[in-house]
């Protein structure tokens, strides 16, 4: 069995510490069982690897998210590169081709695709476990988990369970679906035994490349990146799930979560307070995280959430977080923090001039061991004065060592790569006509390969 966590997210729902590079499963919110930060999609991986699962399982995403996920999960972890954001079923027809063409997955071989950041207790991935199991006993061509609601919530999507007598573990046929009803419905439908639809479901891979065939789409992986563009951006329920009559549920009744919202997220962090700040005592149902440099002081605000970071600030009820999604459509704006494989960065500056000239301004962290790759830009130059730490930099093809206090300046069209021999910080202003991420040019990653530059030139 082979799984597949899904990873995307635009990032309006937890602004501002969520942003487009920054989803909310990388936030460093929640508390690991050794007291450390951790994040939604690290908790997740640690929880596979309990269960056993997390050398069959694969993640699933966008370019712009790769280097977040092997900053938080290290090197070694699968990824399924999506070439641009579509939705659920492109991302997971990608997916099954990459597994049959490149991975040489079986056709008989059984697919459970899940959301990467459901808050869950360790027993729920057993019960993805069995979705196998549950395949193979009912004849179906798909299989779900629907989670046995607690309340009648207007949040969630339903999976309604027939009549029929329910198999082993519960399992049932599925008479229907039906999306965020009210709350008299919900109150209707929990009464006919129906389950909150928490995105998770298995099937057997030929099945899938069977609908991909039908479709005239390619079933090697590098033919359907190719043609990714021209596939519908449409969700897996609607193309595929919602069209399909052999369906079972399995139920589950264990914890689940959703934590798509600052009130939902709030409420499982193990502090009230992250950052540095105050919250009086007559403001103890109030939320503070602030990734920010300077003290925000709370008095007497109850029922508050404050958010602060390089991105922007938020105060609100917590009632009435969910509406900011709403609020900022339409609202774009470069990532002022992200997280790479080689450290992070925080934007201190941005500023365009009337001249059509633009100057950005960088707070950069590289860990120890760790380096950027070997690239050159057309539109910019850059100047990087070191503030603490010592690393080797490579300029057109010649080595130096730099430390705190040592200022190197990168013309445009210079070649330029530095590994961290310690920890590293320094600031970079980039100055020139246009600052996009398309202007970093690559030559090469691995910094063997980069030294192997100065011989070849």
């Amino acid at each position: 069995m082979k799984l597949v966590l899904l990873s995307g997210g635009s990032g309006k729902r937890l602004w501002p510490l969520s942003n487009d590079s920054r989803s909310k499963q990388f936030l460093k919110v929640l508390e690991s069982p050794l007291g450390e930060p951790e994040s939604m999609v690290q908790r997740v991986w640690r929880q596979l690897g309990e269960a056993g699962l997390a050398e069959s399982s694969y993640l699933a995403t966008g370019r712009g998210q790769v280097e977040m996920i092997q900053s938080q999960l290290g090197t070694d972890v699968k990824i399924i590169i999506e070439p641009e954001r579509r939705d659920t079923f492109p991302a997971i027809a990608l997916t099954a081709v990459y597994l049959y063409s490149v991975e040489g997955v079986l056709p008989d071989e059984t697919v459970a695709i899940l959301p990467v950041d459901p808050y869950v207790e360790g027993s729920f991935f057993g019960s993805v476990s069995q979705l196998e199991q549950a395949l193979d006993a009912s004849g179906a061509n798909l299989a779900l988990i629907g989670v046995v609601p607690e309340l009648p919530s207007e949040k969630y999507g339903y999976i309604i369970p027939s009549s029929a007598e329910a198999g082993e573990n519960g399992v049932k046929p599925v008479s229907g679906f039906l999306e965020k009803p009210d709350r008299a419905r919900a109150e209707e439908l929990i009464g006919q035994g129906a389950l909150w639809n928490c995105g998770v479901f298995a099937f057997r891979l030929g099945y899938l490349l069977d609908i991909l065939q039908q479709k005239g789409l390619p079933l090697t992986y590098e033919e359907l990146q190719k043609q990714y563009k021209l596939l519908s951006s449409i969700s897996f329920d609607y193309e595929v799930v919602e069209r399909e009559d052999k369906i079972v549920v399995q139920p589950y009744d264990g914890f689940w979560k959703d934590l798509g919202t600052w009130n939902t997220l709030t409420e499982e962090m193990a502090s009230n307070q992250m950052g540095r700040g105050v919250l009086t005592e007559d403001s103890s149902t109030s939320c503070l995280v602030n990734e920010l440099d300077i003290p925000i002081t709370v008095i007497g605000a109850e029922d508050l959430i404050i958010a602060a970071s390089p991105d922007g600030i938020l105060v609100t009820r917590k009632s009435e977080s969910p509406r900011i999604k709403e609020v900022l459509k339409g609202t774009e704006q470069r990532p002022m923090y992200e997280e790479r494989r080689w450290g992070h960065y925080r934007v201190i500056d941005y500023v365009k001039y009337r001249e059509s000239n633009e100057v950005l301004t960088k707070r950069i962290f590289i860990a120890e061991g760790k380096n950027i790759s070997y690239q050159y830009h057309l539109k910019r130059s850059e100047i990087w004065t070191f503030i603490s730490g010592e690393a080797s930099i490579i300029l057109n093809e010649k080595m130096h060592k730099v430390k705190a206090g040592d200022v190197v300046r990168i013309p445009e069209g210079t070649k330029h790569s530095i590994l961290a021999l310690t920890d590293v910080e320094f600031i970079e202003v980039q100055t020139g006509s246009e600052l996009v991420e398309e202007d970093n040019i690559r030559i090469t990653l691995d910094w063997k390969d980069i030294e192997l530059q100065q011989f070849i030139s």
